[in-house]
């Protein structure tokens, strides 16, 4: 979104005017260091969403509106606000507004930040420190460029009364003018056909500091690891090979999963959907995530050899967590740093034409075998927490227009897509979200299978026609994470694909998930052993792995508590949470395998008939620890 000037006319004349103008005696400058605090209570819970209880499991996400209503009467109490009034409050963003055009003093607007970090209990006080330092000189720049009218912010502290929210507006791609071929659902495979195996690998997060014997219940965002001190004497350390715990990977783990690889293999290609880095992002630098990159690129070409791999970009992947400034943003604040990197490290595996987009805007297309269509998506630029979107959400670095060149070319050359990519489409920003789904039903003839990851858990999100929103079209799948974080198992995925041949349909025929017992591994004298913890068609009684399939499966998860009770545990990775998932959980849960479309409680109408739609509203979980 453009930055919008407000004219004379919008209200801010008149006495509340002038009391906005004003600055609290003894405060110089209060509302310019305010308006930078504001706005990373508004970044800072999703990009370090993670300082939770050790034992903490993915929860719903708060909207931006529910995390200032909770923030808002501590600012209050804190600022003297109680008595903000519409024009005042007006007033004094348009003052903030005129002080980062005029004074923007990045160290006092990061000072402000820090104590309001602190205050807000958003992080421990030397997380809110480091945190702020690393994000401040881009918040300030997004601020400047655009964020929130006065109008916009006013709404979103006051009411609908004072204004309206909609810093990330409505837009539509085009689509062709081709006529939607009639749907075909694809044949299935002749016996004997060939059937491909395809390694699935997403959110390793690598910890370079993990330490056995630490403490894996800290106070920091991120455990197991230097600095994080010992555990109670009561209370045992930080396993060899990993944690039950808010902590992340050591390499000999990810050593041991990629080097026992040969009883689920052998592998036609990998899938590799990004998340490198570890959960440190309060102190990670530009050197701390390129190391990263070359050393588990490294170790995955080691171990797979000649095996080809197709790598995404995860959120994780840059510094600061979540900062993906769309091609517009130029210079050291630009993600070129990061892209050029990947192109050179990556550029073994792909072509040309795939690191030419790469390098532009981390996404890309190559053609991994006749008649197949590999499609690698920049998930970032549908981020909720991407805060450089604030300054224009509109398809950022048009990826989604190029999605629909890529796809309608597919289309008319008769060729199947895969595509993967990081964060998965129901997890993104309203209309970003709503344009993939709209795409997806126009190319669902051509459009074979989607993987995703990064919630960490397995679960998957099914599309519906869009004039009905009761055919099944297409399904994504979203594997479980390699890591631990928050209290899992180290695990991987294997997909079984029709395989190459004339006339493939390249759908996903099933998959297997593979696991490390933590448990079983970390006991004394124990060696690591990766086992298989189950296949989706046999464990789950599918015909195939077909969206309506999977769409059957839900609704019989609703009625049978039994086999809902199995779906959670795999969902975890055979370490569930141990508090029982009731009703709430179970239709929560429920509804989000409906909802590959975001902020559309449609999709959930059928699993409580007599629900309103308001109440659905409500449902839909989205993992905080990413």
């Amino acid at each position: 979104m453009h930055r919008r000037e407000l004219s004379p006319a919008h209200g801010h004349s008149g006495p509340g005017w002038e009391q906005g103008r004003k600055r609290p005696p003894g405060n110089p400058g209060l509302s310019l260091w305010v308006g930078l605090g504001l706005t990373l209570v508004l970044v800072l819970p999703d990009s370090m969403g993670f300082w939770a209880p050790a034992g903490a499991h993915p929860l719903p996400a708060q909207s931006y509106p529910a995390k200032f209503s909770g923030a808002v009467p501590q600012l209050q109490g804190a600022f003297g606000w109680w008595n903000l009034s519409c024009p005042v409050c007006k007033g004094l963003f348009t003052a903030i507004d005129f002080g980062l055009k005029k004074e923007p003093n990045v160290e006092r607007l990061g000072s402000m930040a820090t104590s309001i970090c602190k205050l807000l209990k958003i992080a421990p006080p030397h997380v809110c420190q480091s945190a702020v330092r690393l994000f401040e000189k881009d918040m300030v720049d997004v601020w400047t460029r655009s964020v929130l009218s006065p109008s916009e912010a006013c709404g979103l502290l006051l009411g609908s009364t004072c204004g309206h929210w909609d810093v990330f507006s409505s837009w539509n791609i085009s689509l062709p003018a081709v006529p939607k071929p009639p749907p075909k659902p694809p044949s299935p495979p002749l016996p004997g056909a060939p059937v491909s195996r395809i390694l699935f690998l997403t959110d390793l997060h690598w910890d370079h500091d993990y330490l056995e014997g630490t403490d894996p219940n800290c106070v920091d965002p991120l455990c197991c690891r230097r600095g994080s001190g010992q555990p109670p004497t009561s209370k045992p350390g930080a396993g060899y090979w990993g944690e039950y715990s808010k902590c992340d990977l050591p390499l000999r783990t990810l050593e041991s999963m990629l080097s026992g690889l040969g009883a689920a293999g052998p592998f036609d290609m990998v899938y590799w959907t990004g998340d490198i880095p570890a959960h440190d992002v309060w102190q990670q630098s530009r050197k701390d995530q390129l190391r990263a990159l070359s050393t588990i690129t490294d170790l995955v070409r080691k171990f797979l050899g000649p095996v080809p791999v197709y790598p995404a970009v995860g959120n994780h992947e840059s510094t600061p967590v979540n900062s993906f400034p769309p091609p517009f943003i130029r210079g050291n604040q630009s993600s070129n740093w990061l892209y050029e990197a990947m192109a050179q490290t990556w550029k073994p595996w792909l072509p040309a034409e795939a690191l030419h987009t790469l390098r532009t805007g981390g996404f890309y297309a190559l053609s991994p075998r006749p008649g197949l269509r590999l499609i690698s998506l920049n998930m970032n630029f549908c981020s909720r927490e991407n805060f450089w979107l604030l300054i224009n959400s509109t398809d950022p670095a048009g990826q989604l227009q190029w999605l629909v060149g890529e796809l309608q070319a597919a289309e008319d050359r008769g060729d199947k897509v895969h595509i993967i990519g990081h964060i998965p489409p129901g997890h993104c920003l309203k209309s970003w979200s709503w344009n993939y789904y709209r795409i997806v039903s126009r190319y669902e003839n051509t459009l074979a299978a989607q993987f995703f990851g990064h919630t960490h858990v397995d679960e998957f999100e099914i599309f519906y026609d869009e004039e009905t929103l009761s055919r099944p079209l297409s399904v994504a799948f979203l594997a479980p994470s390699a890591t631990t974080y928050i209290g899992l198992n180290p695990g991987y995925r294997v997909y079984q694909v029709d395989g190459s041949y004339p006339g493939s349909s390249h759908v996903v025929l099933d998959h297997e998930t593979y696991i490390l017992n933590l448990t079983q591994a970390n006991a004394p004298g124990a060696t690591p052993h990766w086992q298989r913890l189950y296949r989706a068609r046999e464990t789950y009684g599918l015909p195939n792995l077909l969206p309506a399939a999977w769409h059957n499966l839900v609704y019989r998860m609703r009625d049978d508590t039994q086999l809902f009770q199995t779906f959670w545990f795999l969902y975890h990775k055979g370490h569930p949470p141990t508090e029982p998932c009731g009703t709430p959980c179970r239709l929560t849960t429920l509804c989000a395998q409906l909802s590959a479309r975001s902020n559309s409680p449609a999709l959930c109408r059928h699993l409580v008939p007599n629900e309103s739609l308001s109440e659905v509203q409500h449902w839909s979980p989205r993992p905080l620890f990413c």
